[in-house]
């Protein structure tokens, strides 16, 4: 009888420090969102206080497998965490997007070009975030599951390519964002700029945020043949955590998220 696999070994989980650091370090953003949501209902703060939460729950987890032995060799387990992790991306992309694409449709001009109406549409890249975010779930079952499937990893790998994609568009955004705050004459900006970092200096920021989702993207894309080669901490942590829990804390400044009596209301 061969001995049981222990899938937190085998697939690079190794720190509980650094998985407990970043526990630690979400847990009190996720309330302070929690809180802001409480006091105005938005799906945009709703999506970035669940993934707040989510990596909570995912790297508690993960400090679960590494120190227990024989939850490390349960696969359900091991799979739940994996899915906690693939699923939480969402909240940060849309918020992102959804932020950038407020700003850009309330410039003075709109823009007739179908293209541009369509890389606007959040509806759209709301479906296909969904639908990235359901590939990348059935994808992560089946390719780990007791009879692991060829189409498993191929959902999964597929996941990522619509990810790596919608990350993109929204790089774009943040183009057109910061080529259209920069043509506005001094009288429009000064009718919307307050005193907040984030009313000031928000397109920066969001060309840092931009920058940050594609890195952890680029790394995604660039191990996607092989999941323990993704899941290595040595890499993971830097390419993949740290951009996450930078983004978030961006979020959080004052002024990125508008405020209820702000120039305009929330992305839906």
């Amino acid at each position: 009888m061969s001995d049981p696999v222990n899938y937190a070994k085998l697939f690079g989980f190794h720190s509980i420090p650094a998985a407990a650091i970043l526990a630690v370090g979400y847990l009190p953003v996720g309330v302070w969102f929690l809180f802001r949501l409480i006091s105005r209902r938005s799906y945009l703060l709703f999506t970035i206080t669940l993934f707040c939460f989510i990596r909570v729950g995912a790297f508690v987890l993960r400090i679960i497998l590494i120190a227990n032995t024989s939850l490390g060799e349960n696969q359900t387990v091991f799979i739940t965490d994996e899915v906690l992790f693939s699923t939480g991306f969402f909240g940060l992309l849309y918020g992102a997007y959804g932020l950038v694409v407020d700003r850009l449709e309330h410039r003075e001009s709109s823009t007739d070009n179908p293209v541009t109406a369509g890389l606007r549409n959040r509806k759209l890249f709301h479906v296909a975030l969904v639908i990235a975010v359901v590939m990348g779930i059935i994808g992560t079952i089946r390719a780990t599951g007791n009879s692991p499937k060829g189409d498993g990893s191929t959902l999964r790998k597929a996941s990522v390519v619509v990810f790596v994609v919608l990350t993109i568009v929204q790089a774009l955004q943040t183009f057109s964002l910061v080529i259209a705050e920069r043509s506005d004459p001094p009288e429009y900006r000064s009718k919307y700029i307050d005193h907040t970092i984030g009313a000031r200096h928000g397109t920066t920021i969001f060309v840092l945020i931009s920058a940050l989702l594609l890195v952890r993207e680029v790394y995604s894309l660039a191990t996607i043949g092989s999941v323990a080669k993704q899941n290595n901490e040595v890499t993971w942590y830097p390419f993949v955590a740290l951009p996450e829990i930078v983004c978030v804390a961006l979020y959080a400044l004052p002024g990125i998220i508008p405020s209820p009596d702000s120039y305009t209301d929330l992305p839906r």
